[in-house]
């Protein structure tokens, strides 16, 4: 692989005949929202199929390098896993009440977590069946599951976060033996409490990466720049805690938020997807404009340290400004290449 291989976070658009874009605008679903599809039941999966192939394609148009199925089959990034484990009661959904008063919809906890049978499994052979390329697989984080549920059932919250680390990487194992070539765990909910993160969230990530071979990420962001607008924070409350966790690669969103990226120093040796896509901006950036972006990190990084890619999933943007975003950064990134040569 060459230097500044370009990456996806994790989700594509999901075609307009195929989801509910206007239900999904407002919300990042913690349990099932089977009201999002526009297909029949019956012709569910052959229609998620087909749109997944487009993800893919458009992937490999774009010029990145290593892809993903788009998570096209999800309703949101963590929900198909969370709700799919036993101890969980998918059919009465609990509520959280946020700060600001908004209630939310979470899975429910009224038993042991426990993972019986592979989730992703089928999304991945699917994946690997329709590419040459590096394909990576994405997989909700244990602190992140833990956080978006209510707990009914544990005495012991480390207890919980641990369960739900033994069902990741029980998903994990099976997905690399379908021909992953990467697994990134999704944990936004890392900065959300950074205090109760610092107690176990290594811990469960590294549980949750116990024993696979195949190189790893840990994806933190802000959010998704369509849900949470406004202005985003210049510097993550919990990140440097992740260099000595057993994840080989660390994904950050940032374009946006403008980041400061003295932090990637804080990260050796991991490898670090470095956000160079700002998804809160409907103008497609040139190649220029990522080349410029990939020149700031390699000011805090070496070019074997650093993979270029999207600030966050790009699920909630056009489809046609996602393309060409991917293509501004495959683009911006051979420029860069280049020059390094």
């Amino acid at each position: 692989m060459h230097l500044l291989p370009t990456t996806v976070v994790g989700s594509y658009p999901q075609p307009d005949w195929l989801a509910n874009r206007k239900l999904l605008s407002k919300i990042v679903p913690r349990v099932r929202l089977t009201d999002l599809w526009r297909v029949a039941e019956e012709h569910l999966e052959q229609a998620q199929d087909d749109a997944t192939v487009v993800a893919i394609r458009d992937m490999e148009r774009a010029g990145i390098d290593i892809v993903t199925d788009g998570e096209i089959r999800r309703e949101s990034y963590s929900n198909r896993l969370a709700t799919a484990l036993e101890g969980i009661d998918a059919e009465n959904p609990a509520e959280i009440v946020s700060r600001s008063g908004s209630v939310t919809p979470v899975p429910r906890v009224v038993g042991r977590i426990r993972r019986t049978r592979a989730v992703e499994l089928r999304d991945m052979q699917f994946l690997r069946a329709n590419t040459d390329r590096l394909a990576k697989i994405t997989l909700p984080g244990p602190f992140t599951m833990s956080q978006q549920a209510k707990n009914e059932f544990y005495r012991d919250e480390e207890e919980m976060v641990m369960d739900f680390a033994a069902a990741v990487n029980a998903e994990a194992k099976d997905l690399e033996a379908a021909g992953a070539d990467l697994i990134q765990l999704d944990e936004p909910w890392l900065r959300n409490n950074p205090e109760l993160a610092r107690r176990w969230a290594v811990q469960a990530i590294d549980r949750a990466l116990d024993g696979i071979g195949v190189p790893t990420v840990v994806h933190l962001c802000f959010g998704y720049a369509a849900v949470v607008p406004g202005e985003k924070p210049t510097g993550y409350s919990f990140l440097a805690e992740l260099a000595g966790s057993r994840a080989d690669q660390i994904s950050i969103e940032a374009a946006q938020p403008h980041l400061d990226l003295g932090i990637l120093a804080d990260l050796a040796p991991k490898k670090v997807l470095v956000g160079v896509l700002d998804l809160s901006d409907p103008e497609i950036e040139t190649a220029e404009t990522v080349a410029a972006r990939i020149r700031a990190a390699l000011k805090f990084a070496p070019a074997d340290r650093i993979v270029p890619a999207p600030d966050c999933g790009m699920k909630y943007i056009p489809r046609a400004t996602a393309f060409g975003k991917l293509k501004a950064l495959a683009d911006g990134a051979a420029i860069v290449r280049a020059e390094l040569a």
